[in-house]
């Protein structure tokens, strides 16, 4: 019996993905749940596993496809178990023929359906959020591949040729001549929510908004000339997709930044006291791990900071899921500690320890990175004194630690008497969402967790 082989639902927001390698081919036993392909989407790596013990009857998509979620990609013949296999390295298959291309035709002419454009999962996202249709968008990459910047012309004309289509009409009396007849066109899509705050930003449709790489109104960005010296480093898909996450956070959310100074002279005496114990158990005792669980608490008494924004709503989150912004090989992952109110310490750094460790080792997976209600940004031990971090989306704060310095300060005694100490101290800012968190609600959370560091009442 044939078993279908379909691309699952590899993390919410995801609705393709890219068939990076093949593992077995064509004719291949596979055992159930070994591994069959490698499959790349906006969010990180996955190897899909068999779903059944049997002989690889077809594979039906070609590495460097991009296949949309649900698609069966390959066959496999449970009922061929026990023949003998016919290859046993892995790699793509002979018999898979190369992505299509798309060949010159006339102008006008519509795209095949089952062509499609050639275009990456970032810049098909991309395309869904403006509202553009790809099959209409003449792609300037290599063998036509459709860009963000081929995309967001794209947007751009639209929206122009909207405000056309949509000017007032002086009366008849005021009107020397009719104008030209114009040819006939497809009614222009309706304006994406951003294309909408573009249209009020600019008093009615006059904000264009920049391109990247293109420039804005009257200024070009200057072509790049090449001198000696100079090192060109492609982006890699994980800088990609990060690129594009920053610049659409901070055109889509109006960023405030708060900062609070952070006095850790308990919470420094009490990561002293039992950093060794947790060394002997293999976990590093880290201020972070304190911070992650002031937040936590925090994020309960202050629920407005822990959710994210609809089109015209906000939703308030039950759980509170913290994602952790931790280094890998192939760049900055936010891998997400889940309902870290319920884990006090020492649950916080057997998870945080765990995320560090498989991010280090490009272990981290789709659910790892999935579900994060609010971020806690980390610099390390080479930071600074402060810095406003971009809101991870689509959350509606980040907090970023700054760096920990012995400084001079005021110290109130209990007979209420001021003494000057030294203390190490921390400055943390918190970037917000001004689109449903309020200035009160901010400074409240952000208050409240200086107040459970500077007392530094955990269980360890």
């Amino acid at each position: 019996m044939l078993i279908d082989v379909t691309l699952p639902q590899l993390g919410e927001s995801v609705t393709e993905g890219t068939i990076s390698k093949w593992l077995v081919h064509e004719g291949d036993i596979v055992n159930k749940d070994q591994p069959i392909v490698s499959v790349a989407t906006d969010k990180a790596d996955s190897d899909l596993p068999a779903p059944a013990a049997g002989r690889v009857a077809k594979l039906l998509a070609a590495e460097g496809q991009v296949v949309p979620v649900k698609a069966v990609i390959a066959q496999i013949d449970e009922g061929a178990a026990s023949a003998p296999t016919l290859s046993v390295s892995p790699g793509p298959p002979a018999s898979i023929p190369a992505p299509p291309q798309p060949a010159a035709a006339p102008a006008g002419a519509a795209r095949p359906a089952a062509l499609g454009a050639i275009a990456t999962p970032t810049v098909r996202r991309a395309a869904l959020q403006h509202d553009v249709d790809l099959a209409s968008v003449q792609g300037t990459g290599e063998r036509g591949r459709v860009t963000r910047d081929d995309v967001l012309r794209a947007a751009v004309g639209d929206q122009v040729a909207a405000d056309g289509d949509h000017a007032q009409v002086a009366p008849a009396s005021q009107q020397p001549q009719p104008p030209p007849p114009r040819e006939a066109r497809a009614p222009a899509p309706q304006p994406s929510r951003a294309q909408q705050i573009a249209q009020l930003v600019g008093e009615g449709g006059g904000f264009v908004p920049p391109v990247p790489g293109v420039g804005y109104g009257a200024f070009k960005v200057p072509a790049y000339r090449p001198a000696q010296g100079d090192k060109v480093v492609p982006f890699t898909r994980r800088r990609r997709i990060t690129a594009d996450h920053m610049v659409y956070s901070k055109f889509a959310s109006p960023h405030v930044v708060t900062v609070a100074e952070v006095d850790l002279h308990r919470a420094s005496a009490l990561r002293d006291a039992h950093k060794e114990r947790y060394k002997a158990e293999g976990m590093s005792l880290t201020m972070l791990a304190f911070v992650v669980v002031a937040t936590a608490r925090a994020l309960r008494e202050t629920p407005s900071l822990n959710a994210r924004v609809l089109d015209d709503a906000y939703v308030v989150f039950g759980d509170i899921n913290i994602g952790v912004a931790v280094d890998s090989p192939d760049g900055l992952v936010v891998p997400v500690v889940r309902r870290a109110d319920e884990l006090g310490v020492r649950g916080i750094v057997r998870a945080i320890d765990d995320l560090a460790k498989r991010a280090k080792n490009a272990k981290i997976t789709i659910d790892d990175l999935n579900g994060a209600t609010f971020s806690v940004s980390n610099p390390g031990l080479k930071g600074n004194l402060f810095g406003g971090a971009i809101i991870n989306q689509p959350n509606v704060g980040v907090l970023r630690m700054g760096e920990i310095q012995k400084r001079v300060v005021v110290v109130e005694s209990p007979d209420h008497e001021d003494h000057i100490a030294i203390h190490p101290v921390m400055y943390m800012a918190l970037s917000y969402d001004h689109r449903v968190v309020d200035g009160v609600a901010a400074n409240a959370f952000l208050w409240r967790v200086t107040e459970i560091l500077e007392k530094a009442e955990f269980e360890v």
